[in-house]
């Protein structure tokens, strides 16, 4: 009982703030204008943590074998930052970020609700996309530690998404995994026209030394996107060792 009177106190307080702010002298309204960007970020942490848990997103799609399964916090939770994209590398939350190399890019990417549908993740990405003159325009995905425990040159790495553009364009999804000093690259193109699009990555071809896997990240590389508007619904990756035959 005293914790609920006592956060009815502080959003009365934030209220009557947020009510007189146009009207407020300017050092007060600095002072608030700190807190209030403070008080912020702690929330965004608690939602980052929280929503996850207790939104139910659609199961992550487990061929036998699988032993890592993974669908990035962006399209979990949300996140406070995605906006215009000016500079070569945008940070959209701890784990994905886009990349382009255009001097004149007029590129939004903004996280938005995917509604109710069941087979629906909570949240998606949007990249509207106007003026490019690049040669590319990515995502990034940094994969968790878990993703390259254990990793076997048998493995199978499996990426499935859903998307929705204006335009049809080419996209490519390109598997990089970092081992020493060394780095293997995979790429696959992603078939348009198809309610979910699959790639996936073989370890087998590659030179992959095991004991050294340290890091595995995915790029997704969009050609000629301009006046487009490309929307990732959904992203989901999984780990298992390939038949044997």
């Amino acid at each position: 009982m005293i914790d609920g009177l006592l956060h009815q106190r502080i959003m009365n307080r934030w209220t009557r703030d947020a009510d007189h702010a146009d009207a407020m002298g300017l050092p007060r309204l600095r002072l608030l204008r700190r807190r209030a960007r403070t008080l912020r970020a702690q929330l965004d942490r608690l939602l980052m943590a929280a929503e996850p848990r207790l939104q139910e997103a659609p199961a992550i799609r487990r061929p036998l074998g699988t032993d890592w399964a993974w669908r990035p916090p962006l399209w979990t939770a949300p996140v406070s930052q995605p906006g215009l994209v000016r500079s070569s590398r945008a940070q959209l939350d701890g784990m994905t970020a886009v990349f382009h190399d255009c001097r004149l890019c007029e590129t939004g990417a903004r996280q938005v609700r995917n509604g109710r549908a069941a087979d629906s993740a909570p949240f998606g990405l949007q990249m509207d996309i106007f003026a490019f003159e690049g040669s590319f325009l990515s995502v990034a995905l940094d994969l968790p530690p878990e993703s390259v425990r254990g990793l076997r040159r048998k493995h199978l790495i499996v990426l499935r998404a859903r998307l929705e553009v204006e335009r049809p364009l080419r996209i490519f999804a390109r598997l990089n995994v970092r081992h020493g000093p060394n780095t293997e690259q995979l790429t696959c193109a992603l078939p348009m026209g198809v309610d979910e699009a699959v790639a996936e990555f073989d370890l087998t071809s590659t030179k992959l030394n095991e004991a050294r896997a340290e890091k595995m990240w995915v790029d997704l590389i969009f050609e000629q996107p301009q006046m487009n508007q490309i929307v990732l619904r959904d992203l989901t990756m999984v780990r298992r060792p390939r038949a044997e035959f």
